[in-house]
């Protein structure tokens, strides 16, 4: 048996972990050496116990391994291991990085563009406002948007992230055969079709329960280069990811809410005690600007072209249009040939990518102010 196979394994036992696995492959030597142990050196161990051990050692009575990856396999699901060329690289950085991730879709290796976005699930007309438009302003700025898949504001950011022809991804607290909630079981094939991904470190049949979802809190953050919570109680479960960004050196961001609004407590709290306060896409890209790829020379700002996404062929032409002048709705609409009602859409795209800028008098020229 491979480390791989032996890794896919060992994450379909129960009681065992992350922390675990890795202690006891260094123990062994390679995840494959754990399964050849005896139980009695398993037991040894002061985090095994006896137990655990037994469940190890019975692991061929305990696990259908051949079943496991069949499924995976029929479902389009490909499995990524610790060690594995296209494990993401953040990942790996933090405390406990799961030993396996099931893949339906496409999960970037590099995640220095990747902004998780979470909150409340119940939220506020405030808060879906905001959370859309920032998932928007992130997804025209090329940047990945992470989220839960779960009601509320993750639902709202990978919707609005779709919609605006982005790439985002969901992780799940439950197996890729038991997505929860299935009322976003089109949500998440739609965030397939459009070369995101819905991921899970659990086997494909495990049902989500009351502490998996904490554990896949701490995937979120750590596939993120920093935490957005847009809208949270004092108990919500997007201040834990939060906490976990922390610990994981990842940067905390938080939009400000109403101070009569019990779902905004949590948030409101988070910028008091040190999140960066966030009223638009433009306040992450600012905190970010100095890293590699984010800002392309440390002796200027950055420009529109380190932030926008692949053009389209309107957007090229209206920038076209623009040359290093400026002009009006009608200018460009007489020069692009493109309606004034879709202008308005291009235009706005381009300025919340920060390509173009909106003057007063509705002019407009390439640049940020």
């Amino acid at each position: 048996m491979t480390d791989r196979d032996a890794l896919i394994v060992l994450n379909m036992l129960s009681g065992i972990g992350p922390v675990r696995i890795r202690e006891l492959a260094a123990l062994a030597g390679s995840p494959a050496a754990v399964l050849s142990l005896p139980r009695k050196d398993l037991a040894k161990h002061p985090l095994v116990g006896d137990n655990l051990a037994k469940d190890i050692a019975s692991w061929e009575e305990k696990t259908d391994f051949n079943k496991e990856v069949g499924l995976s396999e029929k479902a389009g699901v490909s499995i990524v291991t610790w060690g594995d060329p296209d494990y993401p690289e953040a990942l790996s950085e933090i405390y406990d990085p799961p030993p396996c991730i099931y893949v339906r879709g496409k999960l970037d290796k590099n995640t220095s563009r990747n902004i998780a976005v979470v909150g409340s699930r119940r939220t506020s007309n405030y808060g879906a406002r905001v959370a859309r438009h920032i998932s928007e302003s992130a997804s025209f700025a090329g940047w990945t948007v992470v989220s839960g898949l779960a009601y509320g504001i993750d639902a709202i950011a990978h919707k609005s992230v779709v919609e605006a022809g982005g790439k985002t991804v969901a992780v799940l607290g439950g197996g890729l055969a038991r997505i929860h909630p299935q009322d976003h079981v089109p949500l998440a094939r739609s965030i397939i079709e459009k070369n995101g991904a819905v991921i899970s470190e659990f086997p494909m049949e495990f049902s989500p329960n009351k502490w998996s979802f904490p554990m896949r809190n701490r995937i979120i953050s750590g596939l993120s280069q920093g935490t957005l919570v847009v809208e949270a109680g004092t108990r919500s479960g997007s201040l834990i990811t939060a906490k976990f960004a922390l610990d994981q050196g990842r940067q905390v961001f938080a939009v400000p809410g109403e101070v009569d609004n019990p779902q905004a407590r949590g948030t409101n709290q988070l910028i008091k005690t040190g999140a960066r306060l966030t009223e638009s896409f433009d306040d992450i890209l600012e905190e970010f600007e100095f890293l590699p790829g984010i800002k392309t020379a440390e002796t200027r700002k950055p420009s529109p072209a380190d932030y926008h996404p692949e053009l389209g062929n309107e957007e090229k032409s209206v920038l076209d249009a623009l040359g290093h002048e400026e002009k009006t709705i009608d200018q460009l609409s007489a020069e692009t040939r493109i309606s004034p009602g879709n202008l308005l859409a291009v235009l706005m795209k381009l300025e919340i990518a920060r390509i173009v800028t909106q003057l007063p008098g509705k002019r407009f020229r390439k640049g940020t102010p």
